[in-house]
């Protein structure tokens, strides 16, 4: 028979960004007798994780599970949702594709079994009408959340939120406060290591040293805890991963849109993400980019511009230390995946959640579950440079072996095997490189079946959006209907 362990008696949690609140509103909730303090660090601004404020949506499941309300979400942080990202010159001057959040793909580029086993397409990139239910709700502008009391025509649409970050913290601290978590203004003036490579205690400013069982280095890219621990080692993504810098613009006019656009330009690729407190737009920028093409790319004089190095830590829980966040991995915060890494982080943390006495097994399970993550998360990005328009603009880069193998699996038969902790499903995946304009050959399997199934199944879909069109009002309606109720 198993004993049970003797609980964490305190945890400190390094960094008051989105992310570390977050994560001690987690281990509060995990333990609610557990001492959770956040130590309060001046906000790193070039962590992404701490400063987008968007993820996928993975995050509302997270959100649920630890009592973030996503009608708080909109009423106190601005949120609105985004079923979709639209990708523009991937595929070539003009290109234009869509790609929706969810399972649903284009039934006519798929066998039977690729659609139902997770190989599935979504669409080529040519402006076709959307292959899904989340798609075509994004291109009419019609949307609201499905309520839970009866079956619904847009229960199987899957979002990400986006928010005003700034709110969002505001908020989870209010959040945080309620649970009990303690709150400590910082900083870390010095850090006390032992000899197997943890830390004793952390001293802070105007204050005795702190001990805890459990810390949580969530303080950004200068990674405080991280960087005291001499036996951390860096995992270098640049070769696999080619902007140097993200370019941020003077922030645009508000716009409700359903859907964020990725545009490949000359400059590096630019995100313009839609929100209710103002449009932003984002470019990654590679080496040997001009300033007048950066300028030309985002339309504007850029308001700030924050280096990229990108790569992860080799094992982010080492001793009695966890990092999460930028302090964890640093990379390309394209479309909200730097948010959505240091999410699955925390989440994994609950899964294995440690006692007093650590378990060496839970932290080599970490370690090797992060590894798979951070990695799939490294290749969904790194997807997006095999599009035919960043493959000829850019030098070759480094693919791993996971990445290749998958594009290879799409060339040739439109499907993607199935990995470990992947950011993504593989029908979004596959969906992602359709919309892209990645080249590849109808599968034997679609083939050998022939093409009634697919006609059947595209008239299925065609009723499930006409259904989720007629139940969904006008997104902006449905917005101002919930703030007039609140």
């Amino acid at each position: 028979m198993s004993a049970a362990r003797e609980p964490l008696r305190r945890v400190a949690v390094v960094g008051a960004g989105q992310v570390g609140v977050l994560a001690a509103i987690a281990i509060k909730r995990a333990s609610p007798a557990t001492d959770v303090l956040v130590v309060g660090t001046p906000i790193d601004p070039v962590a992404f994780a701490d400063h987008i404020g968007t993820a996928l949506p993975f995050t509302n499941r997270l959100h649920d599970r630890l009592g973030v309300g996503e009608e708080a979400l909109v009423r106190r942080a601005g949120a609105s949702h985004r079923l979709a990202m639209r990708y523009t010159g991937w595929a070539g001057p003009g290109s234009i594709g869509l790609t929706a959040y969810g399972g649903a793909v284009d039934p006519k580029l798929n066998s039977a079994f690729a659609r139902e086993w997770g190989g599935g397409a979504h669409k080529a990139a040519s402006g076709a009408p959307a292959g899904s239910v989340g798609a075509a709700l994004a291109e009419a502008g019609r949307f609201m959340p499905p309520g839970g009391e009866a079956p619904s025509p847009l229960a199987e649409v899957d979002y990400a939120l986006r928010w005003n970050a700034p709110a969002y913290r505001d908020l989870l601290i209010g959040i945080a406060a309620q649970l009990g978590v303690r709150h400590h203004p910082g900083p870390v003036s010095a850090v006390q290591t032992t000899l197997d490579g943890g830390i004793a205690a952390i001293q802070l400013a105007g204050s005795d040293a702190v001990a805890a069982d459990l810390l949580v280095d969530a303080s950004g890219t200068a990674a405080l805890l991280s960087a005291a621990q001499p036996d951390r080692r860096w995992i270098d993504w640049r070769g696999a991963l080619p902007a140097r810098s993200l370019a941020v613009a003077p922030p645009a006019a508000p716009r409700l849109d359903l859907a964020d656009t990725i545009a490949f330009t000359d400059a590096g690729w630019c995100w313009e993400q839609a929100g209710r407190d103002g449009v932003t737009r984002f470019l990654a920028v590679p080496d040997d980019i001009s300033d007048a093409a950066v300028e030309a790319a985002l339309g504007a004089p850029p308001a700030d511009r924050f280096p990229i190095d990108a790569g992860r830590q080799e094992q982010p829980w080492t001793g009695n230390v966890v990092a999460i966040g930028d302090a964890a991995a640093r990379f390309e915060p394209l479309a909200g995946v730097a948010l959505d890494l240091a999410h699955r982080q925390i989440d994994l943390l609950l899964d294995l959640f440690p006692g007093r006495a650590i378990d060496p097994r839970e932290r080599a399970e970490y370690n090797r579950r992060f590894a798979l993550m951070a990695d799939g998360a490294r290749d969904w990005i790194a997807s997006h440079y095999a599009a035919p328009a960043a493959a000829h603009r850019l030098a070759a880069l480094e693919r791993s072996p996971a990445l290749d193998r998958m594009l290879d699996q799409f060339a040739r038969r439109q499907r993607l095997p199935i990995t470990e902790e992947a950011t993504v499903s593989t029908s979004e995946w596959a969906a992602l490189l359709h919309a892209l304009g990645v080249p590849a050959q109808r599968s034997a399997l679609s083939l050998a079946e022939g093409d009634a199934p697919g006609r059947r199944a595209a008239a299925a879909l065609d009723r499930k959006v006409a259904a989720a069109l007629d139940a969904a009002p006008p997104y902006g309606a449905w917005v101002a209907h919930v703030l007039r109720e609140g």
